[in-house]
């Protein structure tokens, strides 16, 4: 029991460092697009003396922000402190449809799985 609890952890740190993996590599190319569109669209804005053209890099600021955020700043600590205020606080919300699933219950459904496979297979 307690190997498996270890390897548990120890695939739920492997997702979690490939998740912020990926968030750094995604926010390189996200990074790269808001920095060739956010001068593309001032020179434009410039040029053509039409400010609204500036409008876009207002929205697009708010996902580099989200995306900063999420690859070097806290927002894994909010979400795992909002995480445990949730299950200590809010915990009726994380109840399963139909209640913890039980040995019998799992028993009953694969019975008959097994009996329905038998039964497709005559």
């Amino acid at each position: 029991m307690e190997r498996q609890i270890v390897m548990q952890n120890q695939m739920r740190e492997r997702q979690m460092a490939m998740q912020v993996a990926w968030s750094r590599e995604f926010l390189k190319y996200y990074g790269t697009f808001f920095t060739l569109a956010t001068v593309g669209l001032t020179v434009g804005a410039i040029k053509r003396r039409k400010p609204f053209l500036l409008a876009p890099i207002i929205p697009l600021g708010f996902i580099m922000a989200y995306q900063v955020d999420s690859a070097y700043g806290t927002l894994i600590y909010r979400v795992r402190g909002e995480a445990e205020s949730i299950m200590t606080s809010d915990h009726d919300r994380l109840d399963l449809p139909h209640g913890t699933p039980t040995f019998e219950s799992i028993e009953k459904a694969r019975r008959a799985r097994s009996s329905l496979a038998s039964f497709l297979e005559k």
